[in-house]
């Protein structure tokens, strides 16, 4: 491979990269449940190293195209869908923060300070630019949109344990409001215009995500497992349920990062159902909660290979 080569790949590597640290950041977090619950056998140290290895990688990586190729970071910025994918580096953050809780809890406190402000800072910049474009349409509007707002709702999960309940709720009730003001601009782009092209179609799975991590945050806000709590957790299984029936459709579907689209929601859902498990017992919630987290297992571990493929083959980090 040529120097040039090197800087044209450089140059392409994509923001939406770090979806890929959201996915494996929801499995090390739905398996750290899983054996607190079931006893299952320690796997979720060793996939918080992964996680936070490959979230390192790829954070040198993009700082250093924001050193060496600013042009291409600041046309990412611009893009009507990219723009979207930035808020994943401190959702990432967020996510990792949850993960240590537990174990190395001042270093979680320091992830999820810097998430929380840089996440605040990405919510700030995309909103402005939504409000103020001037190239935007309707076709542009696609589930990813939901990331730098209902980001927000990941916030309380870790900073109620601590010690900033009203940051928390702050935070929360940005991405509560503007999950559902984009529900519905979802829902219309989708009825009434032309399909989202094959690429955006894994974003589906997104909007499972809003209700199952907003479900987790309302109670370690302090919420009961009330009327509304139990909302927000079946409104996302039907929109898992719902998007499985669609599985034929998906599976057609051409190799793209945005496959990862798939990971992060289902891993949120996973860890929804084990949360009311331990909540309510019942003879449906266990198997529930294990076909779910062996179908996250599956889907990380087949987006993990068919990634590498991807790579070797030299289809990642290409120009569009």
């Amino acid at each position: 491979m040529t120097d040039m080569d090197r800087t044209d790949r450089l140059a392409a590597f994509p923001i939406s990269f770090f979806s890929v640290v959201m996915g494996l950041a929801g499995l090390t977090i739905a398996w750290e449940k899983a054996e607190a619950v079931l006893g299952l056998p320690p796997v979720s140290a060793t996939l918080l190293w992964l996680t936070a290895a490959l979230f390192g990688l790829l954070a040198v990586a993009y700082l250093m195209k924001l050193v060496s190729r600013r042009a291409a970071v600041v046309a990412e910025l611009h893009h009507p869908i990219k723009l979207s994918f930035f808020p994943a580096v401190s959702i990432s953050l967020l996510l990792l923060a949850v993960a240590t809780l537990h174990r190395q809890p001042a270093l979680s406190e320091g992830l999820w300070l810097a998430g929380a402000a840089l996440h605040l800072g990405f919510t700030v910049y995309v909103l402005g630019a939504w409000i103020n474009h001037t190239h935007f349409e309707i076709q542009h509007m696609n589930p990813s949109w939901f990331i730098p707002v209902v980001g927000n709702i990941i916030v309380p999960v870790a900073g109620v344990a601590h010690g900033y309940p009203e940051t928390s709720w702050f935070f929360f009730s940005i991405g509560l409001l503007f999950w559902l003001v984009l529900l519905v601009i979802v829902f219309y782009r989708v009825i009434f215009h032309p399909p989202l092209p094959g690429k955006l179609v894994p974003t589906f799975f997104i909007l499972i995500a809003p209700p199952a991590v907003g479900f987790i945050a309302y109670l370690k806000l302090g919420g009961e497992l009330d009327a509304f709590a139990r909302v927000l957790y079946y409104a996302g299984l039907f929109l898992t349920l719902l998007l499985f029936t669609q599985v034929g459709r998906f599976a057609k579907l051409r190799f793209f990062l945005s496959w990862w689209a798939y990971s992060f929601p289902m891993a949120a859902i996973t860890i929804a159902t084990f949360v009311l498990y331990e909540r309510l017992g019942g003879p449906l919630l266990r198997p529930l909660s294990v076909l779910l987290l062996t179908l996250l297992t599956l889907i990380i571990a087949g987006l993990l290979g068919r990634t590498a493929l991807a790579m070797a083959r030299g289809e990642i980090c290409v120009e569009e």
